[in-house]
């Protein structure tokens, strides 16, 4: 179905991708430094949910509607930024100093819970217009038209990108989380974190407003 050695390269090319820090892994490192390893992990999750949608779209063709309407892409662009900075506002203003970054197991428990961290991961990155462009412009390269089945080509290349960033990703967020674990034994590093995650938020708020291709 796909050329094993464009396939080669693609997977070396997508882990080097992946490791690079960017918008997706920052937030994993923010969301594990605010709620724990659980945390880490789920927003992990969240991130990998929104890359598979764009992988799908991206197959599907769907995704050429941003290349082609840039009034779309801006709208998207802020709606990203906008609820990233809403994001880093519930942050700074987030009191909790100690525990509770398991979750949701206790109603109204500090942190946040695992099913929303997982939904704030796939918003962003839904949310995030150049994951789209990326994969229209990165995909494509590794498929070879003589085989045909140009779709599938591009799904399963599309799985592979999101099951090799999930893998880093969910390794940063556990790492992240557990160190969290320990610093947040002190209300004032606690604190820290918080305001760490919600700078964090706001950065990536800006970049994605203010850069516009």
């Amino acid at each position: 179905m796909v050329d094993t050695s464009l396939y080669a390269a693609f997977v070396v090319a997508a882990f080097a991708l992946c490791v690079t820090p960017g918008p997706d892994m920052m937030f994993v490192v923010a969301m594990g430094g605010r709620g724990g390893p659980a945390t880490g992990v789920m927003a992990a999750l969240g991130v990998a949910f929104g890359a598979l949608v764009h992988a799908v779209a991206a197959a599907l063709g769907l995704s050429a509607l941003f290349t082609s309407l840039p009034t779309l892409y801006d709208t998207v662009r802020w709606i990203g930024a906008a609820y990233l900075l809403y994001l880093a506002i519930k942050a700074f203003r987030d009191r909790s100093g100690l525990g509770g970054y398991d979750g949701d197991a206790v109603a109204g428990s500090p942190g946040p819970g695992r099913l929303r961290t997982f939904r704030q991961g796939a918003v962003t990155n839904l949310l995030n217009p150049k994951v789209i462009l990326f994969n229209v412009a990165f995909l494509p390269q590794f498929v070879n038209p003589s085989l045909g089945h140009a779709v599938w080509q591009l799904l399963v290349l599309g799985l592979t990108l999101v099951l090799v960033g999930l893998a880093v990703d969910a390794s940063i967020g556990l790492l992240s989380g557990r160190l969290s674990s320990l610093l947040r034994r002190s209300r004032r590093v606690a604190r820290g974190l918080n305001v760490f995650s919600g700078t964090v938020f706001a950065g990536l708020a800006v970049r994605l407003a203010i850069t516009s291709d």
